[in-house]
């Protein structure tokens, strides 16, 4: 499916319950990787624990272009301490779980854990 850019980041709340902070996240993954990049495949799902509530996200991320391995090393360097600007949620874990190049340029699997900001 095709989704444009603007739909994804204005998510919306269901019912009684918070927006997905997905669409906003990867749209900054986006920005702080830099063009030539895009995001492959994205997954959430709910996730809770004693004391809070989020949401646990799986994303393959691609970056492509001559300076490919400059701006992987940009955006993985400091990646755990990164600010996300998420309406009612914030990133208390993310990290690559796995990274490779292929014909088509670097790729990356990340793993993310944002919590609702109460």
């Amino acid at each position: 499916h095709y989704f444009r850019q603007p739909n994804l980041i204005r998510s919306q709340a269901i019912g009684g319950g918070s927006p997905d902070p997905l669409p906003r996240l990867l749209a900054q993954m986006l920005a702080r990787a830099g063009a030539p990049a895009t995001i492959e495949r994205a997954t959430s799902r709910p996730w809770a624990s004693a004391l809070f509530e989020g949401r646990r996200h799986a994303i393959g991320l691609r970056i492509a272009g001559p300076d490919r391995q400059e701006r992987q090393t940009a955006f993985t360097t400091g990646l755990g301490d990164a600010e996300w600007a998420l309406s009612g949620h914030f990133v208390a874990d993310i990290c690559v779980d796995e990274a490779g190049e292929d014909a088509e340029g670097l790729w990356l699997q990340l793993s993310a854990l944002t919590i609702r900001d109460w």
